[in-house]
């Protein structure tokens, strides 16, 4: 990334905008001094929109750094309230896609499992969907119910089905340096002042990071 006319722009309106975040990219700045996400995306609209002061940019969640998908952030004070609210009372639907090893005993499931937080072990909650393998790889969906961080890397190695690329939890398998294999494919939430509105975004065909693997159904 690092210039501000790389930003790939998935959803906007006056409150919110939502983003396309590449693999290997900060979502948010850290010790490290890495360019992330967040910055880039003020700097664009600043440019854009000729901004002369601050802009106003309120980070509502997340996405690993070895990742990539949709990140959704607001634009205006209210719309970061009212979306924070939404993703407290967990009513934001999130659908990932991850390629994992092997192929999963069930072609769906609902995992639960105690995993270890900052707060002391925690519920963590997703159901997955086998989408296609080549039997020696795997495509799932997977929606999560919870929020824990590393919540998808964890619970499908904890089946034996690490994440291409994600050594840190027992995958033996590369996907491209500095990656993991997964997506956060769609984002679901009610519009922050249209209150009865509800807004999908979703990555469109041209970001199928997935399509170059030799699928058979």
């Amino acid at each position: 990334m690092g210039k501000t006319s790389t930003i790939e722009v998935l959803y906007e309106d006056n409150h919110l905008i939502a983003v396309f975040k590449p693999h290997r990219v900060l979502t948010q700045g850290d010790e490290t001094g890495d360019e992330s996400l967040f910055e880039d995306v003020k700097a664009y609209i600043k440019e854009r929109d000729g901004k002369p002061g601050n802009v106003f940019l309120g980070l509502l969640h997340r996405l690993d750094r070895p990742a990539a998908g949709v990140v959704l952030f607001a634009k205006t004070s209210k719309g970061a309230s009212r979306i924070s609210e939404q993703f407290r009372n967990r009513e934001v639907k999130k659908i990932y896609r991850a390629i994992i090893e092997g192929v999963p005993g069930k072609e769906k499931a609902h995992l639960v499992h105690q995993i270890d937080t900052e707060k002391g072990k925690r519920k963590a909650e997703l159901d997955y969907e086998l989408l296609r393998t080549n039997e020696e790889i795997s495509l799932v969906e997977v929606e999560l119910h919870t929020g824990r961080k590393h919540q998808i890397r964890i619970q499908m190695s904890e089946i034996g089905h690490p994440l291409l690329g994600d050594s840190r939890y027992g995958a033996k398998s590369v996907f491209y340096k500095g990656a993991i294999a997964l997506l956060a494919y769609e984002i679901r939430f009610r519009h922050p002042v249209k209150q009865d509105e509800w807004i999908t975004v979703t990555l469109p065909d041209k970001f199928g990071t997935f399509r170059e693997i030799s699928w058979k159904r």
